[in-house]
């Protein structure tokens, strides 16, 4: 099967005929692109999942050909450039060549991917590298023209340098899209405001009559995606399982709670938005038997039937298992019954830290556990609050931008329900009577850090800690850092307690997590424009933690 190129998709090709896997850079293999722009693959132990996009439109036999078997894609947009190849039946723990063809003509080089060893399987060994917010348009500017997210190429750099240490998947935690409507173009500052309506004056709106596909929705969104998703991940982690958890801002707010609005729980808009753009650019997570099937937000027809967009599991081997959870796509308020997670989600988590038989569990939630910055869709009824105003009255603020606050629980947060903390707790006891040692990934706070939790309100997790991480941002920058968006660094909330806290770094970083039989290894990794870009090619870690398997 050749590879013929047009003469835009030689161009391509030979801009990034050198870039590998892993971000390593070698002009003796080099892997030609073709007619493909984006792919973001998925894997489990029996099955493969593909999001692609091309330069052109594709029509005819569309295929997938996994080692010789294949497999037709499904066509998710409009024109013909996104496509969904869905491959199943697949052996474990097994390498494939995966090629791409639209009639019999291949679209790309070939490359490799491999399944994960089957649930009773036994591998020693799996590293992990994780980081969180991603998204966000490089042009935009904060207050007093800073800089709200760093340039493409600061994030790929470090998504490289990540790729380099050879993960055998990726977490992208929440937040690969940012595009906020009541909460940018009706915010308090007036500078985030006009901003906001310069920057979609050009780019166009939303239009909530018109479906998202087949309308100026459609190209809108796609513009969109190309810049912060397309751009940013390339064919970079083509042989690299991948996992996409989404977040506030995949649902087109912040979360936010004021007189003037509450942006959360999403609207319909808000849910097509998120569905459509995950169905084009990112993988959903794969069904998997850990996975009950009458979760929120599994598809229950046509090709996608099977495919969760908020809630999953990763599983390899007996050795590790994580759980996938959205805790911003389905939260409830209905105070003392609310929940950041539904009630069914809250039961599967609470089951699998009963029943799981892997060696280590990971909790992977878009909000994360130990950790509060004020904002109001938090577990914890920490609030910023200013010194004074004034007349000398102390003043709540969740987005002061430059100021200097202080996080309080002695005023009350707007619209807080008490039903995420009670949720909370139930979290906790779990994770606190489980055989494992409690390990959480948590996002959205754009920081690089880590705790160690021994009390919780009135439970007290002593004899088993919970380690709770910050895994850092690769997109934020300084105006999206806590301390400028929200006048406080991250902290402990006040109902908990925490030992070998570390002072978070607001700065860019991932994390890897290293995950063997008796223990686990996490490293974290930071990065600030005082050190350099050439700096982020051997970018070391600046916090290692070992937690060791002893119950």
């Amino acid at each position: 099967m050749a590879l013929r190129l047009n003469r835009r998709e030689a161009v391509v090709a030979g801009a990034a005929a050198a870039l590998l896997p892993g971000g390593h850079l070698t002009a003796a293999t080099p892997w030609c692109a073709g007619a493909m722009r984006h792919v973001l693959p998925s894997a489990s132990a029996d099955a493969i999942l593909l999001k692609c996009s091309f330069t052109r439109p594709l029509s005819g036999r569309v295929q997938a050909d996994l080692s010789g078997r294949r497999f037709d894609g499904f066509m998710t947009d409009s024109e013909g450039r996104f496509w969904t190849f869905w491959a199943t039946g697949l052996t474990p723990d097994t390498d494939y060549q995966i090629t791409l063809s639209e009639n019999d003509e291949r679209l790309c080089d070939p490359w490799p991917l491999r399944t994960f060893p089957a649930g009773d399987a036994a591998p020693e060994r799996f590293r992990l590298l994780t980081f969180m917010c991603a998204g966000g348009d490089e042009t935009a500017r904060g207050p007093r023209g800073i800089e709200s997210f760093r340039p493409i190429a600061t994030r790929q750099a470090l998504l490289q340098r990540g790729l380099a240490f050879r993960p055998d998947a990726v977490v992208a935690n929440g937040d690969h899209i940012y595009w906020d409507q009541k909460s940018w173009l009706q915010h308090r500052n007036e500078e985030i405001r006009a901003e906001t309506r310069r920057v979609y004056d050009e780019w166009g709106y939303f239009d909530p009559a018109q479906a998202m596909i087949g309308t100026a929705n459609e190209k809108l969104l796609k513009r969109i995606g190309e810049q912060q998703i397309a751009r940013l991940y390339g064919t970079l982690l083509r042989s690299t399982p991948s996992f996409f958890l989404p977040d506030d801002h995949d649902y087109l707010e912040n979360d936010e709670a004021e007189e003037r609005f509450v942006t959360f729980p999403p609207d319909e808009q808000q849910r097509e938005f998120q569905r459509v753009m995950q169905r084009l650019y990112y993988p959903e997570f794969l069904p998997d038997p850990l996975l009950p099937p009458g979760l929120p937000g599994i598809a229950r027809e046509g090709w996608a039937q099977g495919l969760s967009r908020s809630f999953g599991a990763l599983r390899f081997g007996n050795l590790v298992e994580a759980l996938f959870y959205d805790s911003a796509g389905y939260l409830s308020l209905k105070d003392g019954n609310a929940g950041l997670l539904p009630p069914e989600v809250e039961a599967w988590v609470i089951s699998r830290i009963g029943a799981s038989d892997a060696a280590q569990l990971l909790h992977i939630p878009s909000f994360p556990i130990g950790w509060t910055a004020g904002k109001w869709r938090e577990w914890y009824p920490d609030v910023v609050a200013a010194p004074t105003n004034a007349a000398g009255e102390t003043v709540v603020s969740t987005h002061g931008f430059g100021g200097v606050g202080r996080l309080t629980t002695d005023r009350p947060k707007y619209l807080w329900q008490k039903g995420w903390w009670a949720q909370h707790q139930r979290l906790l006891t779990a994770m606190g009577q489980s055989k494992h040692r409690p390990i959480v990934l948590g996002g959205d706070i754009h920081a690089v850090g880590a705790t160690k939790l021994i009390g919780s309100g009135d439970i007290n997790l002593a004899d088993n800690p919970l380690h709770a991480f910050l895994v850092g941002s690769i997109g934020a920058s300084k105006a999206g850092f806590p301390s400028f968006a929200r006048g406080t660094p991250p902290a402990t909330p006040a109902q908990l307690s925490a030992q070998d806290f570390r002072f978070p770094q607001e700065r860019n970083g991932f994390t890897l997590v290293d995950v063997e039989r008796e223990r686990t290894v996490v490293r974290q990794f930071a990065w600030d424009e005082t050190m350099g870009m050439e700096a982020i090619g051997t970018l070391a870690p600046f916090d290692t933690i070992t937690i060791e398997r002893t119950r």
